[in-house]
């Protein structure tokens, strides 16, 4: 389910834009992040269960610098660290019951990640990924090859239906 997952049709959000902001605040109140080390934090929070996607975190990050929620920090390197302003964690306290909505939905995330373990699953369809990558890259890898490649794929979805 990572980077907000979901089923056909494309990817549902797992945390409104409001819920989002006011996680990364109570991060921020924690102590100082980077985008990568908030990402990082909330995956690591819901149990890997969930990743916000760079394209989300960043834009949000920017906005609340731009409500002065947030302001970013002296820093070594070209990552920018944010830290929380006094007008953040007044909206914080504002919001404290949305605050704490939030986090035990982050937490459940986790609750249930860890009932289902999907490391297993994750590490093969990596292995698959490489495979087919490292087949379809060599020479001879013609259309025929395509095609059976992609009809063994078909194969291991129909079973795994059937499972």
């Amino acid at each position: 389910m990572r980077g907000g997952g979901g089923g056909r049709g494309g990817r549902r959000r797992l945390f409104s834009n409001d819920s989002l902001q006011l996680i990364l605040l109570h991060l921020l109140s924690e102590t100082p992040r980077h985008g990568y080390d908030l990402i990082r934090e909330i995956e690591s929070r819901s149990g890997e269960a969930y990743a916000p996607s760079p394209g989300v975190v960043y834009p949000t990050l920017t906005m609340l610098a731009d409500m002065d929620l947030i302001a970013e920090q002296p820093g070594a390197g070209s990552r920018k660290l944010f830290a929380i302003s006094e007008a953040g964690r007044v909206h914080l306290s504002e919001h404290a019951d949305a605050l704490k909505e939030a986090m035990e939905r982050l937490t459940s995330l986790a609750q249930q990640a860890e009932q289902v373990d999907g490391a297993p699953i994750r590490r093969a369809m990596h292995n698959l990924s490489i495979a087919v990558r490292a087949r379809l890259e060599r020479e001879g890898a013609d259309r025929e090859t395509m095609f059976d490649v992609a009809s063994l794929i078909d194969e291991a979805a129909s079973k795994i239906e059937r499972l």
